[in-house]
């Protein structure tokens, strides 16, 4: 019964979430991951790529994804599974906390009461609007699949401890910790708060854990063997976090203290939930101090209650030990993020609940009842700022109107929806904020071409490319712009550059080309429109290019090959079926020709050179009337038309046939 109501209450907060895009770091983790796309095999699913994305060296979280990707593609399906997984947590936290007020530390307390506040724990951890970042925000899965993993291995050793056959438990344990591992790295903590655990609530000396589950605790610690592996060969999270990011550490430690008494806040007043908070560095003593002292104190209360071997003593363990891996590894992109209170928030919400039910008795569960009703209400709220790209950037800005970065993903948004002018503004704010950002520049950029201030626009973009040469989007886009201004050789050069920084994609290969082609440098291009064909042969604009530059040098046969290969990957292809019926007609084989000249009509019946080039299919075919309608349709298109003009004034001229 009470399984249902968490589930009924939980979904019910969660389900106008299905609706929202993704979002932020979504795209690139998702939507844009190669390894998602087959299941099989799996060393495709477990081997993330490492480039400083949310899956890098989490290969259980990106297996999950690829599952999800592979049921249901689109967003609301991945929502699905997060609140699953959201519900799991809870269950098993439920689970836990019920189980713990039994044992004799707090029989004696919580007994008799010992469901109903487990079940007024778990809901107003599964309520609470801050945990909207690891349930709505769908790559943070990477936090409340990880949770699970970390709640499994407390639970299924809890009941292994009180089972006459525990050997079961105790593998589903080192499993989930094992598993956990795989999905992100705050799960260290668990084999030591595991022991912890043991100690304060299934024994009563240190010597009695390890003889009675000493190979248990010496088996979940084999399981930092996987993380290790995993983040050496992540490199710190593909170049994101470390001691070698660049980032002074003792200036992060100083802003740690200010973000663990906001996340205390937060769970108390969950106001404001923001989806990127950006950097906030600490600033002189003044800014330091008081948020030190209470770290300090709340610090010297747990290692006092460890010492005294109290209960209470694994609240504070578990919030510090849980949040140290993002608190004590610098990192230059967040200082503070909601979505690490994820775990850490269980333990709070719990001492709460038990303190007040020793103050207020019974009238606790009242009080908790409507404190998650209203937890509850609030997260519909916060799922609301989810439902488009624009509006949780919009949401992000309003409440940190100083970070760069929401600022530049606002103005991606309102570029995205046509809106350059405003996008624009966004970018000049991100650009005061950090002049020497190249992804700023590149994005000013491109609204600026969609303003029509295409000089501008250039102007961003090889500023974007001074600063950060290696960075491929820059040169592309520059390349784009000056091709668009006609200056062929130049854009030719930006993207041989882009070719050389990223020589496996197609499409850097086919820009190239075409701008080898306007620089009239056709031998070139040929080299690199082929290179496109071979990374990609189905590449229709590439084969059907590679078909006309033939065509124009005489090669006739591998002209032919090239554009039927276009036609095989877009049978519609306008522009190669006309192609092909000239090449055709040219080698002398009209009566082929014909048929593909008439698709061609009719795929593009605004085109006057398919009308033209059928016309002197049909007249070499003797079909003179057929070919004086197809000639004058040209000239109607195009009246200036000077092949269709001459070819029909000497029709006109030739004797009519016997």
């Amino acid at each position: 019964m009470v399984a249902a109501l968490l589930a009924v209450a939980t979904v019910a907060v969660y389900l106008s979430s299905l609706r929202a895009p993704f979002v932020f770091d979504d795209i690139p983790s998702i939507p844009g991951n190669p390894t998602l796309e087959k299941l099989w095999p799996l060393s495709g699913p477990l081997s993330p790529p490492g480039e400083g994305l949310t899956v890098s060296g989490r290969p259980v979280l990106n297996l999950s994804f690829a599952l999800n990707r592979a049921a249901h593609a689109g967003p609301a399906g991945f929502r699905a599974t997060n609140i699953a997984i959201h519900l799991g947590a809870g269950l098993l936290l439920f689970g836990l906390v019920r189980r713990t007020l039994l044992q004799p530390p707090g029989s004696r307390v919580f007994g008799d009461a010992a469901l109903p506040l487990a079940a007024a724990i778990a809901a107003l951890w599964l309520l609470h609007p801050l945990q909207t970042s690891a349930v709505t925000y769908i790559v943070q899965r990477a936090e409340s699949l990880m949770a699970f993993f970390f709640l499994l291995t407390f639970y299924a050793l809890v009941r292994g401890a009180g089972s006459p056959r525990p050997g079961g438990w105790f593998a589903l344990a080192w499993s989930a910790c094992l598993l956990g591992m795989g999905t992100k790295e705050v799960m260290v903590s668990a084999p030591v708060l595991v022991a912890l655990y043991d100690r304060l609530f299934l024994a009563t000396t240190w010597r009695e854990v390890w003889q009675r589950r000493g190979k248990v605790h010496l088996a979940l610690t084999t399981t930092w063997l996987l993380l290790a592996w995993l983040t050496i060969g992540t490199g710190g999270r593909g170049g994101t976090a470390g001691f070698s990011l660049g980032v002074g550490w003792l200036e992060y430690w100083a802003t740690q203290f200010h973000a663990v008494v906001s996340y205390l806040a937060l769970s108390a007043w969950p106001h404001p939930l923001v989806l990127d908070h950006g950097v906030r560095w600490a600033r002189g003593v003044g800014d330091i101090a008081p948020y030190a002292a209470i770290v300090v104190v709340l610090l010297a209360l747990t290692l006092f209650a460890l010492r005294r071997g109290r209960p209470v003593a694994l609240v504070g363990a578990w919030f510090f030990a849980v949040l140290a891996p993002t608190s004590m590894l610098p990192g230059g992109r967040q200082t503070m993020a909601d979505h690490r209170m994820y775990l850490p928030l269980a333990v709070l919400l719990a001492l709460a609940v038990l303190w007040s039910y020793r103050q207020f008795g019974r009238r606790t569960l009242i009080a908790a009842g409507v404190l998650a009703a209203g937890f509850g209400a609030f997260t519909v709220r916060r799922n609301f700022d989810y439902r488009s790209v624009l509006a949780i950037w919009s949401d992000t800005v309003a409440k940190r109107p100083d970070n760069r970065w929401a600022r530049d993903n606002l103005g991606n948004a309102l570029l995205a929806a046509g809106r350059p002018a405003e996008a624009l503004s966004h970018y000049e704010v991100a650009l005061r904020l950090a002049p020497d950002d190249a992804v700023h520049h590149h994005n000013a950029g491109h609204a600026l071409a969609a303003l029509g201030r295409h000089d501008d626009a250039v102007a961003r973009f090889a500023e974007g490319v001074r600063l950060a040469p290696d960075y491929v989007p820059s040169r592309l886009a520059y390349g784009q712009a000056l091709y668009r201004m006609g200056r062929f050789a130049e854009a030719a050069a930006e993207y041989g550059v882009a070719v050389r920084r990223a020589p496996g994609v197609a499409d850097h290969h086919y820009n190239l080309a075409l701008a080898l082609l306007a620089s009239r440098r056709p031998r070139e291009a040929m080299a690199e429109l082929s290179t496109t064909l071979q990374l990609a042969p189905d590449h229709a604009e590439a084969a059907n290019n590679l078909g006309c530059v033939l065509l124009e040098g005489g090669d006739l046969p591998a002209a032919v090959a090239r554009l039927e290969q276009a036609l095989r990957a877009q049978p519609a292809h306008a522009e190669a079926l006309a192609n092909l019926g000239l090449t055709l007609a040219r080698l002398g084989r009209a009566e082929e020709a014909l048929p593909v000249l008439q698709r061609a009509v009719r795929a593009a019946p605004e085109n006057s050179d398919s009308h033209n080039s059928l016309g002197a299919v049909l007249l070499h075919l003797g079909r003179r009337d057929e070919a004086a309608a197809a000639w004058s349709e040209a000239l109607r298109l195009r009246p200036d038309h000077p092949m269709a003009r001459q070819n029909l004034n000497r029709l006109r001229n030739l004797p009519a046939a016997r």
